[in-house]
């Protein structure tokens, strides 16, 4: 399942991928004029009057023995979708961790198990209300499914070019984080005043308890 989704991913089969893609951005394009039901409809319908035509076809060629009576869709009709036992646990294990994994992490968040990653939950919830704002999930939805598509061709094409970009942001997010830590070891006091400190102050509570 994951091998197929990462060769739809990076058009490994560009035909395929074709028409899973532009099949997805229809579909969900259509939900923003008509019901789920309506697209799901109409999309069965609109593969069925392809394959109820060929079948058609097929029958009457078979009809006048100018075919053998192959099936024109055999090899789908042949090719087990099933799930045994095996794959079927595993998927459900996957789906309860998955579960568990967010439960878990959103009770952390929202009971403030770590003060700073809670400060990024709160920015991140508070960044989503304008967005939910501006757009809608459908709208976010689609985004996700064509930036999915396109991102790892453009990788794929542009390899060099996004690793040299990667590297020089690396380079100047150290640059920046090093001249913080830098700024921040300058002001902060050194370790060996407080002790010199501490001795200065004795003389003087002993000369006061004189």
């Amino acid at each position: 399942m994951a091998t197929k989704l990462v060769d739809l991913v990076y058009w490994r089969k560009t035909t395929k991928t074709g028409v899973v893609f532009t099949g997805l951005v229809v579909s969900l394009a259509s939900l923003f004029q008509l019901s789920t039901i309506t697209v799901l409809s109409a999309l069965c319908l609109g593969v069925m009057s392809v394959t109820f035509t060929l079948r058609l076809y097929y029958k009457l060629l078979e009809l006048l023995r100018w075919n053998p009576g192959v099936h024109p869709f055999q090899s789908y009709l042949d090719h087990d979708s099933s799930l045994t036992d095996k794959d079927t646990v595993m998927l459900v294990e996957e789906v309860v961790l998955l579960i568990a994994f967010a439960v878990t992490e959103i009770k952390r968040l929202i009971f403030i198990e770590s003060m700073i990653d809670s400060i990024k939950f709160v920015g991140l919830l508070y960044l989503l209300s304008y967005v939910g704002v501006v757009t809608s999930g459908l709208t976010l939805v689609i985004t996700a499914v064509i930036v999915a598509f396109s991102l790892p061709l453009l990788y794929k094409k542009q390899q060099m070019r996004i690793r040299r970009m990667v590297r020089a942001v690396k380079a100047l997010v150290k640059r920046i984080t090093d001249l913080c830590l830098g700024l921040y070891a300058s002001v902060r006091p050194s370790p060996a005043a407080a002790p010199t400190l501490a001795s200065a102050a004795a003389p003087k509570q002993k000369a006061k308890s004189k």
